[in-house]
């Protein structure tokens, strides 16, 4: 197909696949160091749990607001391919949604309810926030591998599944050295370094995978001139993956001018890795069977959630950068009045 700009039919499924991508790119930022934290908690002292969870109080809400407008765009804009991914992720989607709703009530009441039934709704948050990690990453490698249910693919799901839930902790601690002090920063510091293994060790697994079930993302990647061209990709990854490393080896420091670096290193980490999964899929949104322009709705109705989504997008983005803003600086406890 040879693209134009002056054909909406080719230009609008590539702009709302571009901003369908953006937003489960933030969501996995944002609401993936809230999920990690949640799975960490267990891990703290009873002061620290609060402190930790006070650390995500302003903004877990928020975070998950990108996660409908992925979901949203998907099913405006490519109906179809809604309907066959949803389809063959029906149970990891519901237990996802389980964990979400979970953990969203557990954050509530666990403030507000008595001392003795505290501990009740720790582990529920803790429930939550795995059932929800688990999934999503099971998700990710059920799609990689075509959507298909065999023992081999099922296998490699479990598998970015576990890596799924090191990486959401990983970004988690690296929220911690931020808004965390004392001994819960040099906690969370070594919980960084134990989760960024696991987070390579998936990106490897992700990377080998991708080529070797379809000859067409393996031809992508390793013809000539490709391979040449997008050999920045791996190298600027590695790079991030060694200042990340040094980083984490001279943290905490007395004046906390690092702190900032596993978080900025390790969310650059998962754009490239999103940026890769984007080129090798492209310009399929259900793996090798359905493309973004056979999937998407009709010109027309695209326009008009264009529409929609200039407006609503810009705003969704303006509030959860102000409530980044205003509730900058270290964690305080969380009270309710």
């Amino acid at each position: 197909m040879d693209f134009s700009f002056t054909d909406p039919s080719q230009w609008l499924p590539v702009v709302f696949a571009g901003l369908m991508g953006l937003s489960i790119l933030i969501y996995v930022i944002l609401d993936g160091f809230d999920l990690g934290i949640g799975m960490l908690a267990p891990l703290g002292t009873d002061a620290q749990r609060d402190r930790m969870i006070a650390s995500i109080g302003p903004f877990w809400d928020a975070n998950e607001t990108w996660l409908v407008m992925a979901t949203g765009l998907l099913l405006v804009a490519f109906p179809a391919a809604h309907g066959a991914i949803l389809t063959a992720l029906y149970l990891p989607v519901a237990i996802m949604l389980v964990g979400l709703i979970l953990r969203g009530v557990a954050f509530e009441f666990r403030v507000k309810a008595p001392a003795p039934n505290k501990p009740l709704w720790n582990v529920a948050f803790f429930m939550g926030s795995l059932m929800t990690a688990l999934s999503q990453g099971f998700m990710l490698g059920l799609y990689i591998m075509g959507l298909e249910w065999t023992a081999i693919t099922v296998s490699f799901a479990a598998l970015t599944a576990l890596c799924t839930v090191a990486g959401y902790a990983f970004i988690g601690a690296c929220w911690l050295i931020i808004k965390a002090e004392g001994a819960l920063q040099e906690k969370a510091v070594l919980w960084a370094r134990t989760g960024l293994a696991g987070v390579l060790i998936g990106f490897l697994a992700i990377s080998a995978a991708s080529p070797l079930v379809s000859p067409r993302i393996f031809e992508k990647w390793f013809s000539i001139p490709e391979i040449i061209l997008l050999a920045p990709l791996p190298i600027t990854a590695l790079v991030i993956a060694l200042v990340l490393a040094w980083a984490l080896r001279h943290l905490p420091d007395p004046v906390d001018r690092f702190r900032h670096v596993p978080f900025v290193g390790g969310s650059a980490l998962f754009g490239l890795a999103f940026l890769g999964l984007a080129y090798s899929f492209y310009p399929y949104v259900v793996p090798e069977k359905l493309t973004i322009y056979e999937a998407a709705s009709a010109p027309e109705s695209l326009m008009i959630i264009l529409l929609g989504v200039v407006v609503v997008m810009p705003m969704i983005a303006a509030y959860t950068a102000l409530a980044y803003v205003v509730f900058r600086g270290k964690a305080r406890a969380l009270t309710y009045y």
